[in-house]
């Protein structure tokens, strides 16, 4: 609070006052005021009515998709770490948007978690402010950011689809399709997506034959229509790579339904290492990203880091993957 004060040039009581709404303030200073704090990245402690900080019992973590198993598997992996601890999880979901990601980490710091973990590593300009001015760990989670905040643990989504199409390669695959989403919000996709397409120029292969289709998270549905623009568009093409198994997954059934053999006469393959790839016919190849792991490290980064006051910044915790291959190719 006396930093906000110092910036706009009050008294740290008029500061308080701006933020119990009291009249004493006029609408100018208070303007100022919430100006101050947007620009330093303060956040006001909904509990306590200040900027101070204080011990809440819970860390907070942010998610994409609540429906998408690798999230959950990571959830779980995070939850079973704090078992013990007498911390409890807090869990917000993005829909892959940064603006909503921006405003739920407002939220949740407005309560004051002991840690936040996030999925991810761009943010808005405003959220990058807000994190790191919090005073709290910070883990990012699922990829490796080029500025991390505070704490890293994940892995290259751009060099674990590489290993993936290197593996389909040495099987004998040369014509590699690739379906994705239209846009750039999921950025663990479009990673994947230029590991691809670098990889299959790098192996004399390219250039990569590439759908987009639907906003992620891609559904099996999208998949499903994707597969066909992409055989309409190249019909040749021996073995497509998805951006997760549910892609994967309807776009193997839309082959089924059309008397598409899999993998004779298109092989395909996804990311993630969903129940449902491991338990369909054929089975399908995946990247098995350990996202119960994942959750598992970075719950104890966040431990070890509120430990020992803090840590230091930019540790990154690399996490492993590994092709699964399968049936269906």
């Amino acid at each position: 609070m006396t930093e906000v004060a110092k910036y706009v040039g009050v008294s740290a009581m008029t500061v308080s006052r701006a933020f119990r709404q009291d009249a004493s303030v006029s609408e100018e200073t208070r303007k100022r005021i919430m100006d101050a704090v947007d620009a330093l990245g303060y956040v006001l402690d909904q509990s306590a009515g200040s900027l101070s900080s204080r011990r809440t019992g819970f860390i907070a973590a942010l998610v994409p998709s609540i429906n998408n198993s690798n999230f959950s598997d990571t959830a779980r992996g995070i939850t079973d770490a704090l078992d013990n601890t007498g911390l409890q999880l807090l869990l917000g979901y993005t829909d892959y948007s940064a603006e909503k990601e921006e405003h739920l980490i407002e939220s949740m710091l407005r309560r004051r978690p002991e840690g936040i973990i996030l999925t991810g590593g761009s943010h808005t300009a405003r959220a990058r402010r807000m994190l790191e001015n919090a005073g709290i760990p910070v883990v990012e989670t699922w990829e490796i950011p080029e500025k991390p905040i505070n704490h890293v643990v994940g892995f290259s989504n751009g060099e674990a689809m590489s290993l993936l199409v290197r593996e389909l390669a040495g099987k004998g695959y040369k014509k590699f399709g690739y379906i994705g989403g239209t846009t750039a919000r999921d950025t663990r996709g479009s990673q994947r997506r230029s590991g691809f397409l670098q990889t299959v120029e790098e192996l004399g292969l390219g250039p990569g034959r590439v759908i987009s289709f639907g906003v992620p998270p891609i559904t099996m549905e999208q998949g499903a229509q994707a597969i066909v623009s992409m055989l309409e568009r190249w019909p040749d093409t021996e073995v497509v790579l998805c951006v997760s198994d549910l892609s994967a997954f309807g776009a193997l059934m839309e082959c089924k339904r059309r008397g598409m053999r899999v993998p004779e006469d298109i092989a395909i393959a996804g990311f993630g290492d969903y129940e449902i790839s491991s338990i369909c016919h054929p089975r399908i190849t995946t990247i098995n990203a350990d996202c119960y792991g994942i959750g598992r490290q970075a719950a104890a980064r966040l431990l070890d880091a509120l430990q020992n006051g803090g840590g230091a910044g930019d540790e990154i915790t690399l996490t492993s993957y590994r092709v699964v291959l399968r049936e269906s190719t």
